[in-house]
Parts: C-alpha cells; sequence; structure tokens
C-alpha cells in the first residue's frame, strides 16, 4: 500500500486542521496549497469536520486531504466516505489497526513507546505517527529510535513548531510533521487566507534535505 510519506512527499510539513465552520474548509485548503501545503489533516473533533472533508475533496482537488483524530472502525468508514485519502490517529488497537488497513487508503497509527513502534511493524506497518511529539520525547527520542529501528518512519506531531520543525525533519526516520502553527486562531477567526497562505509558504520552505529519504 501506498504511504502517507508518498502522498505529497515533496511537502515537509501536514497542517493539522480543526474546522469549526465547514463553510471555512475549501478557502482555507487553497490558502494552504497555495502555500505549498498540500498534504491536509482534517481532525474529527467538531460537527464540521466530516462536511469539511466533503467540501475540500471535492472543490480543492490540489489538495490531499485526510482525516485526523481517528479512534474507531465507525470514523474510518465515515472518514473514507467523506473523501478521505489518508487516516491519521493519535494511537491505535487491533480493532482501529485493522479497520484502517482494510480502508484502503493509507494510515498513520499513532505510537509514543517503543513497544507500540515494535508491536506494529510485526504488523508490517513502518508508517507511524509520533504523537504527543513533544511531550513524549521530542527529537532525542525519535533520534535513539533510528538505530535499532531503522525502518520505522514517523510524522511527529504535537507541540511541533515552526523553530523545532526543522530538527525533526533533519532525522532520517522522519517523513514530514505535522503542525498548527500556519494556522493561527486569530487568523481563522478573521478569515485572513493571505496570511494563512503566507505562514503555509514558510512552513513549506522547510524542506528536509534528500539524504537520508
Amino acid at each position: 500500500m501506498t504511504s502517507v510519506f508518498d502522498l505529497a512527499p515533496e511537502a515537509p510539513v501536514v497542517p493539522v486542521v480543526v474546522i469549526e465552520d465547514a463553510a471555512d474548509a475549501v478557502p482555507l485548503a487553497r490558502a494552504l496549497v497555495a502555500g505549498g501545503l498540500p498534504l491536509i489533516e482534517v481532525t474529527l473533533r467538531t460537527p464540521a469536520a466530516l462536511d469539511a472533508l466533503r467540501a475540500i475533496a471535492a472543490g480543492v482537488p490540489e489538495a490531499v486531504v485526510g482525516a485526523g483524530t481517528v479512534v474507531s472502525a465507525a470514523g474510518v468508514a465515515d472518514a473514507v466516505g467523506a473523501g478521505a485519502r489518508f487516516l491519521v490517529s493519535p494511537g491505535w488497537t487491533g480493532r482501529l489497526l485493522g479497520a484502517m488497513r482494510e480502508s484502503g487508503v493509507p494510515f498513520l497509527p499513532g505510537v509514543s513507546t517503543v513497544s507500540e513502534v515494535v508491536a506494529l511493524l510485526e504488523q508490517g506497518v513502518d508508517a507511524m505517527k509520533f504523537f504527543p511529539a513533544e511531550a513524549a520525547g521530542g527529537v532525542p527520542y525519535l533520534k535513539s529510535l533510528a538505530g535499532p529501528l531503522p525502518q520505522a518512519r514517523f510524522c511527529p506531531t504535537g507541540g511541533v513548531s515552526l523553530s523545532s520543525a526543522p530538527a525533526y525533519l533533519a532525522l532520517p526516520n522522519v517523513g514530514c510533521v505535522g503542525g498548527t502553527w500556519m494556522l493561527p486562531p486569530d487568523a481563522l477567526a478573521a478569515r485572513d487566507w493571505a496570511r494563512v497562505e503566507s505562514l503555509a509558504r514558510g512552513a513549506a520552505a522547510l524542506r528536509a534535505p534528500v539524504s537520508g529519504r
């Protein structure tokens, strides 16, 4: 199966989007794509999330839109039915992993411990979300995993910022990072899509070195 890291390999950052009003979904996605961040994670945290997914999937074909905060088999089905092209979970269970695998779309199950990483590798899964990245050990933790578990690749999310992202992206076992810094609440409230696009452009410039990829 295609990895999430292969969907938009040129994009170093996945914006983690919480959408309260589905009417904002299309202009927000267009701003992110225009800024160079086509891989967009819409979290299933609000009543508007599934409608937002549908709107982006239908209205912004340049975007590769996925669903985040997927925590159940029903959530997997709902997200894929709404047009999600990838799935992200904060953690995983056997049932959730099975549903994500059966969905037919790429997925990133969440991990924060070595045992969880090894368990996923046993299941044939080598693409993972490292969450909550900063609280779970950050760059030093992921760096320490690269030696014994080089086959595992991560998308660190949770507390990652513009200043810390480059250190993550420099690691050989990091394919991209997830973040929200290009989506400041005041800009979203004001529907200042030009500012979102500008911040997205800055994030897109954080391209990881080719070596080790």
